[in-house]
């Protein structure tokens, strides 16, 4: 005679490894798309935003549809490459064309030492003269352009 109890257990855990698998292969397809990891037809690496957009967005759908119905470590997995994904799609808003190195070789560089010094106010902008349309200047073609993003 079979445990029904042993037969629930293994099936809520199939389910669980079908979760963490959708969800893993959502944010591996979105990182290809970013440009963090090579594309496994062609070995390139290349950003397409739209696609990438298209697969975060499909986990966030994943996300609010489920919400209060994940365990713990569903919730952390899904929570986990919802925040990683958005943070990279932003950096590839803010620096069209040229993709983060891969994964795996980011992975494998050192980092680099801690320059000297005080810290700098990252977020501290020049000041810069108003510039009336029609007016170029190389400051005005510097600027960055902001979209919406996550």
């Amino acid at each position: 005679m079979s445990n029904p109890t042993h037969e629930t257990a293994s099936h809520d855990q199939a389910m669980s490894a079908m979760f963490a698998s959708m969800v893993m292969q959502n944010t591996n397809m979105a990182l290809i798309f970013l440009g963090h990891a090579p594309n496994p037809q062609t070995g390139q690496t290349a950003q397409d935003l739209e696609h990438a957009k298209y697969f975060i967005d499909q986990l966030e759908m994943l996300a609010a549809k489920t919400k209060g119905n994940l365990d713990k470590q569903e919730d952390a997995l899904l929570k986990q490459s919802l925040t990683h994904l958005r943070l990279a799609f932003v950096e590839a808003v803010q620096r069209p064309g040229k993709p983060e190195a891969p994964l795996a070789e980011a992975v494998a560089t050192p980092l680099a030492p801690a320059p000297e010094g005080p810290p700098v106010d990252e977020e501290e902008t020049p000041v810069v003269e108003p510039v009336l349309p029609g007016e170029q200047t190389a400051a005005t073609e510097s600027r960055k352009k902001f979209s919406k993003s996550y």
